[in-house]
């Protein structure tokens, strides 16, 4: 008698394995047998018509903060992921001092927009080391397993102080402190060290963040401390202005430590060929052996606009704006009285909001042909005749005016798609190459980060329902590839041999998903965090049953209390 048996449904095992009917059964927290006919369970799950894939694994998400409140981590659990890591694109919470509280949390509101009061309400802080730290997570019952990796910018911070702030040079001493904490930080569980190297991260208050220019002795340091504990992978994002220097210390890292190295890879419309040539450096470095690779989203890194965002079409306007500070309801009647629309339409973006708002929203207040309507589902490769421009020709009026009757019309929650890469032509087939490139691999989905503007953490479920389902504007990709790419391959690239695969022996994490119904919802926002802090959400049908270790958490998109979830510390 099997505790589980999820029965006739067809298993996709995250090898890349052709699918096959058949039962899988759990015993415990491991899984005992993949096809044919098992034995009776104590609990039957009938999974005819059903896909049966492993849990899925997100290995780029922002719950730095969150996780050491909140036990759920949706949406990322909503969307099948059973494991997720954060720490990524240098920025967390460990190591600190205490007076280096608001600086990280300043760091982070800065960087991923995460609400600063929200940080200050959720986190207790009983931790200063990254060991401390991972045991302070390891304490919180949750539903799904999580990992973290050392963030470069609190680890400088807490190394150099004022100086690391200031982005001063770090001295040989402090390169050889962060080097020692880097190697603990490993052999205590981190599956990783990240840093970030772009002038698109910053602070609240506008200053490039403490790792930015740091020199390449500290990042080769760093690298020999991961090979000597033998764990962890080394990932960073760039902005890549110097693209051959950029390599040769990648290169370094990937040759002294013996570690895998991976980079943020997006397109640019600016620098169409970039993308290929990062690619070519990739592949160089495995022509001699070096473990480099690109991490890689699987659709655009785009804005969602709406009236309660962080961004939106007529921030710049200064009418807009006033009637932005009030409560939810009391705003869209403002908006929708016929003399506010009038007088935000004739008005001009103003100087002051120039000053304080960010440069992408001059962009947003008038590049009305890179604005798409999201709709429900969403359309995350939306066709040109999508466009705010476009739509608004039809009609016979302005951008401004439909984009703004769209936007104050139904119950105030309607959204605006705003691509700003991997959308360079008008399609996703650079998202499509990027994607079946073998030295890739797939993430981003920034799960718990820019709450305000961004949901990604959908992308898990997006892979199937646009890549292998429904897409109309390009070749689709097999299903049993993309269940590859975020199960198996992303587990093995960090480490996590128990997991990724229905295999007998491994992990009991396991998706039960209705395919042909799985219907993505519109984001929404809303405001359940600590301090009433505000997040953009997606909800999602199709998920019969998702399993962490042997135990069900989610039953038809319904939670069901159950906290198998552990920290996954590092071991190899």
């Amino acid at each position: 008698m099997h505790d589980i048996v999820i029965r006739g449904g067809s298993i996709v095992d995250g090898t890349g394995a052709p699918a096959a009917q058949g039962d899988v059964a759990i015993d415990g927290d491991r899984i005992v047998q993949v096809g044919g006919k098992a034995g009776p369970g104590r609990r039957e799950v009938k999974a005819d018509g059903r896909i049966v894939t492993p849990g899925w694994v997100d290995v780029h998400t922002h719950y730095d903060g969150q996780a050491t409140w909140d036990p759920v981590l949706a949406p990322s659990s909503w969307h099948g992921a059973t494991t997720i890591a954060f720490g990524n694109c240098g920025v967390g919470f460990a190591p600190v001092r205490r007076q280096h509280h608001k600086a990280l949390i300043d760091l982070m509101e800065g960087v991923e927009d995460i609400p600063g009061i929200t940080l200050s309400e959720g986190l207790k802080w009983d931790w200063e080391s990254f060991p401390d730290y991972l045991d302070a997570l390891a304490r919180l019952p949750r539903t799904i397993d999580i990992a973290a990796q050392l963030a470069h910018h609190p680890l400088r911070v807490y190394v150099m102080g004022e100086r690391a702030i200031a982005r001063e040079h770090a001295t040989a001493e402090d390169i050889e402190a962060m080097a020692r904490l880097t190697e603990q930080a490993l052999t205590a569980g981190a599956i990783g060290f990240t840093t970030s190297r772009t002038d698109q991260h910053k602070t609240l208050a506008g200053d490039l963040v403490p790792g930015r220019y740091a020199e390449h002795e500290e990042l080769l340091a760093i690298g020999k401390a991961m090979g000597r504990a033998g764990r962890g992978a080394f990932g960073m994002l760039s902005d890549f202005e110097d693209e051959a220097a950029e390599f040769r210390w990648m290169r370094q890292v990937a040759k002294d430590s013996g570690r895998p190295v991976w980079f943020l890879l997006t397109d640019r419309s600016y620098d169409p060929d970039r993308w290929r040539r990062l690619m070519d450096g990739v592949r160089a470095a495995r022509a001699d052996n070096l473990p480099l690779s690109a991490q890689v989203a699987g659709r655009p890194v785009g804005l969602t606009l709406g009236l309660g965002t962080s961004l939106n079409p007529f921030a710049l306007r200064e009418a807009f704006a006033e009637a932005s500070k009030l409560p939810p309801a009391e705003m869209l009647a403002k908006l929708r009285d016929p003399e506010m629309r009038r007088t935000i339409l004739a008005q001009e973006a103003s100087p002051r909001l120039l000053e304080v708002l960010p440069p992408l929203s001059r962009q947003i207040a008038t590049r009305w042909d890179r604005m798409y309507l999201l709709g429900d589902p969403p359309d995350y490769e939306p066709p040109p005749e999508r466009s705010i421009a476009a739509m608004a020709a039809r009609d016979g009026v302005s951008p401004q005016e439909f984009c703004y009757d769209y936007l104050v019309g139904g119950d105030g929650g309607r959204m605006i798609y705003f691509p700003v890469t991997n959308y360079v032509h008008g399609d996703l087939e650079v998202v499509r190459e990027m994607i079946e490139d073998p030295h890739t691999l797939l993430g981003l989905s920034d799960g718990g980060a820019h709450c305000g503007v961004i949901c990604d953490a959908s992308l898990n479920t997006s892979m199937l329902s646009h890549w292998v389902r429904d897409r109309t504007r390009g070749p689709r990709l097999p299903l049993e590839f993309v269940v590859k790419r975020q199960t198996s391959e992303t587990a093995d690239f960090f480490g996590f041999r128990d997991r990724g695969r229905l295999q007998p022996g491994l992990k009991a994490d396991v998706n039960v998903i209705d395919f042909d119904g799985l219907h993505l919802h519109a984001p929404k926002m809303i405001f359940d965090l600590p301090a009433g802090g505000r997040r953009l959400v997606q909800h999602v049908d199709g998920y019969d049953m998702t399993i962490c270790s042997g135990v069900p958490i989610f039953e038809q998109g319904e939670e069901t209390g159950a906290r198998p979830g552990k920290l996954v510390r590092s071991t190899a």
